[in-house]
């Protein structure tokens, strides 16, 4: 399986705007077309193309934000799977994927993620990953989790 985190381009904007969520999560996250022009608008979110085997597969989106405390926080931002692709191992697969590329990127102690509490699936899948809750809320009600990244975990 060759997979890759790819930069969404004029070549490749189409494949990653025909990524559809499954209905029962349209509540839990927006779609591309949404996070697109958010990103576009607000340039520190940066979306990527998850690819296995040439094929767009799934979307994430990125970005490191400032905290209250004058602390830069990563956030992962959006995430999620193409319904077709759904059910094959590659939502825990890119997570991972995701997690090094954020480390090895940001040299970051710490990755953020927001989740709606009722999200039971991607709470699970966070917290097999080591996100936890931290007690926050973010500015839409969403419960932060928040990963500590050990730096010999990964190089």
């Amino acid at each position: 399986m060759f997979t890759e985190i790819r930069d969404i381009t004029a070549l490749n904007e189409e494949e990653i705007l025909a990524l559809r969520i499954a209905d029962n999560q349209q509540d839990f996250i927006e779609s591309t077309t949404q996070c697109l022009a958010e990103a576009e608008t607000d340039k520190r979110f940066i979306p990527v193309g998850l690819y296995r085997d040439e094929t767009a597969v799934g979307f994430a989106m990125y970005g490191v934000f400032p905290h209250d405390d004058d602390t830069q926080r990563v956030w992962l931002d959006r995430y999620f799977i193409d319904e077709r692709h759904q059910h094959k191992g590659l939502g825990k697969y890119f997570l991972q994927q995701l997690i090094n590329y954020l480390v090895v990127t940001y040299s970051c102690q710490n990755i953020y993620l927001s989740v709606y509490d009722n999200n039971i699936v991607a709470i699970q899948l966070y917290k097999k990953f080591g996100f936890a809750f931290n007690g926050e809320l973010d500015e839409k009600g969403e419960k932060v989790m928040v990963k500590e990244v050990h730096a010999h975990d990964y190089h």
